[in-house]
């Protein structure tokens, strides 16, 4: 099938541009979702113009709860958070117009933040799980293993990963208390590293991530780590270039703890590297059922791990589950952190966009993903990597 393979709303203004398929993001905790049949090309899908009847109906469902909550001096933001909260669902997320617009950046590799990544520890705890090189946060001297305890003074213990790292983000360029010209809003961090507590003050900034990055720590004939911290535009390929440079005999190690998710059809894509076609999710809404299918032609010989955790989520994990169900790859670490609901987003004539729940997606076998999680393989915590490289050695790979 090629063309396009999703749907939206149809195009208001630059605001209400397309989504493609997504399931989170590490701006908030949901995102877009479109129709779940099989993608061939990409046909510009940012920019798709059309809709579905089930997409539409919840639109005009959701302006005709806003509009009442507005009221004559209610703006649109107060309005589609009063209807997200009328919802119920824990997953919908309320964006006044800017909000949206940072996250559709997002959505292209970039975001307003001090450059950490999370994990949640069994106990509650928000560990940081990767530091950007460059940003705020490493120039700080944070580091992988450090807790995050709160951020300006609200505790992140037994909170939600993705309601921590929206407190993360904030606004890149000035604004008022805290800020110095040419910096961007401060944030507070209450952290702590073995025994040490103490508190560190960084100025945000917009970023620019590198979701993908590669090593070979063993060397060209050793195992190809391919560490992949979302899901943005391109990262698919990224994926996909990696795996067709990678030693045949040292195989890949797919680390995917603290993948925060993203677009669905680049999840799709990275399966696509690693399978010959095939079943890689299932998605149903109102009792009709979708399916995203890898394309022809991935590597399916490579010896392959994944390292999996509870930062994983949601496209992250439709992944690991596409390749544990397929019987493509052993999982290696914890249990990820469950979220497999997919949100369509619904827009507000002043650009206020809330996302709701639309359905749940499955992976190939049937499981259900969302408050479940997937099980890896081999459950292991801090010896994880050297774990998942015994692994890759009794398939084949390594040096």
């Amino acid at each position: 099938m090629t063309g396009p393979c999703l749907f939206v709303r149809p195009r208001r203004s630059r605001r209400g541009a397309a989504l493609t398929l997504v399931l989170v993001s590490v701006l908030a905790t949901g995102a877009a979702a479109g129709s779940w049949e099989e993608c061939g090309t990409r046909a510009d899908e940012r920019r798709i113009a059309g809709h579905a009847a089930a997409g539409a109906d919840r639109a005009h469902r959701f302006e005709r709860a806003a509009r009442p909550a507005a009221g004559p001096h209610t703006d649109g933001s107060t309005a589609a958070g009063e209807a997200v909260s009328r919802s119920g669902d824990r997953w919908s997320t309320a964006f006044s117009a800017r909000e949206y617009e940072d996250f559709q950046r997002e959505l292209d590799g970039e975001y307003v933040g001090v450059g950490l990544w999370l994990r949640q520890a069994p106990d509650g705890r928000a560990l940081i799980s990767r530091v950007r090189p460059g940003s705020p946060a490493a120039k700080a001297g944070l580091r992988a293993g450090d807790e995050l305890r709160s951020v300006d003074g609200v505790a992140s213990r037994g909170s939600a990963v993705t309601e921590v790292v929206a407190r993360l983000r904030g606004d890149a360029g000035p604004a008022a208390g805290g800020t110095a010209p040419g910096g961007g809003s401060s944030v507070v961090l209450e952290l702590r590293r073995d025994t040490r507590q103490w508190t560190e003050t960084l100025r945000r900034a917009r970023l620019r991530d590198q979701n993908v990055t590669t090593e070979r720590p063993d060397g060209p004939d050793g195992p190809t780590v391919i560490k992949v911290g979302a899901f943005s535009s391109g990262t698919g390929e990224e994926i996909r270039r990696a795996v067709r440079a990678a030693s045949p005999r040292g195989g890949v190690l797919l680390d995917l703890r603290g993948n925060t998710g993203g677009l669905v059809h680049e999840a799709v894509a990275a399966a696509s590297a690693f399978l010959d076609g095939g079943l890689v999710a299932t998605y149903d809404v109102r009792g009709s059922q979708r399916a995203l299918y890898a394309k022809d032609g991935g590597n399916t010989q490579i010896p392959l791990a994944v390292l999996v955790d509870g930062g994983t989520m949601s496209a992250g994990e439709l992944l690991a589950g596409a390749l544990q169900d397929r019987a493509r790859a052993v999982l290696v670490g914890t249990p990820t952190f469950g979220k497999g609901s997919v949100q369509l987003p619904s827009e507000l004539p002043d650009g206020s966009v809330a996302e709701l729940t639309v359905g749940h997606y499955r992976t190939p076998s049937g499981r259900t993903v969302d408050d479940r999680g997937i099980t890896p393989d081999l459950v292991a915590e801090d010896d994880a990597p050297a774990r998942a490289r015994t692994v890759l050695s009794g398939l084949g790979g390594g040096a």
